[in-house]
């Protein structure tokens, strides 16, 4: 009986080697325009260099990875032209553009990572962006850029929710506003409390104001479970916060999230869902590391954990909802 199996090799870990240059790659092509000027059509790379003030040797090393990574094509007389993919999410002038967070990579997100090994080592990241204070600077800077990131899922919840009326809606950590403005705009009825850190809120001011929604926003500065949530809200969003809050917090937080809504109010969470055994999916594990890094008591959830801190606090009916993102929106009631 044959007992062969396929050689073992080096080749996929040769390969992580040099998985930071992808990121960084894109980064530098975005912050030097590329994208955006060969939306106007294919160019050489003398030509981008002309467009863009950056150097001719750069930007030919530079485009050609991206090529290799079929983010940029080669077309005829040594031009290069956009992809479908970089056409809808790299040109920073589309309501599609992705590209935001990346331009964090290098001078944010990054440099905290180098620490890696000595966070491991301790449990705790040097500077925590959950708390007040180095976490502000983070977020300021940061909320508006990722707001492409979650409007597609926001839109989709709008539509799900159907919300009609004098709807009140309570968006926590609101950040730029994304969740809250797509269910103000479904309806006109729709009234929105946001709450965040009182040096972020201007940041979501200014988006809902780009928006046009202003005069239907009330906005609280505070800590998540020291600022005032008011009461009767018919919808609470909490977009992307439990994993930065950690399960302790995150327990307060639902519990005092109940007690702001009106029976038979919803609630929607968008987080990193992950598997109960946390086999995958692998971009949820590689965000609980980046919660390792980045918070004190962070991590990545499962639908089952969520689930059973939702019934705890008081809701019913926990279930999953189909939407864009890293992870389906999960949503309960209260009775």
């Amino acid at each position: 009986m044959s007992t062969s199996s396929a050689a073992v090799t080096p080749e996929r870990i040769m390969k992580f080697t040099w998985s930071y240059v992808p990121p960084l790659v894109l980064e530098a092509a975005i912050r030097h325009r590329v994208f955006d000027v060969l939306d106007a059509g294919p160019k050489t790379v003398k030509e981008t260099a002309e467009a863009t003030g950056a150097s001719e040797r750069g930007l030919r090393i530079i485009m050609n990875v991206l090529v290799g990574l079929e983010f940029l094509a080669k077309v005829d007389a040594g031009r290069y032209a956009l992809t479908p993919e970089s056409a809808a999410f790299l040109v920073s002038t589309k309501p599609g553009f992705q590209g935001g967070i990346l331009t964090h990579a290098s001078r944010q997100l990054i440099p905290k990572w180098l620490k890696l090994t000595e966070i491991v080592g301790t449990g705790k990241p040097e500077a925590a962006v959950n708390q007040q204070g180095a976490g502000v600077e983070f977020f300021q800077q940061f909320v508006t850029d990722i707001f492409p990131m979650s409007y597609p899922s926001a839109k989709v919840l709008a539509e799900h929710l159907q919300l009609k009326g004098d709807a009140k809606v309570l968006d926590l950590a609101a950040g730029s506003g994304v969740w809250g403005i797509a269910l103000a705009q479904s309806s006109p009825g729709v009234t929105v409390t946001a709450v965040d850190w009182a040096d972020v809120l201007p940041a979501t001011q200014a988006t809902v104001g780009r928006f046009g929604l202003t005069d239907r926003y009330t906005f609280v500065g505070g800590d998540l479970l020291e600022a005032d949530f008011g009461h009767g809200h018919n919808v609470a969003l909490l977009g992307h916060i439990l994993h930065s809050e950690g399960e302790a917090r995150s327990r307060k937080l639902l519990k005092k999230t109940f007690d702001a809504l009106a029976p038979g109010a919803t609630i929607a969470i968008g987080e990193f869902l992950v598997e109960d055994d946390r086999s995958g999916p692998l971009g949820s594990l590689f965000f609980a590391a980046n919660m390792l890094v980045n918070t004190d008591e962070g991590d990545t959830f499962s639908f089952a954990e969520i689930s059973a801190w939702l019934k705890q606090a008081g809701f019913v009916d926990a279930r999953l909802l189909d939407a864009p993102g890293p992870a389906p929106l999960v949503l309960a009631t209260k009775s």
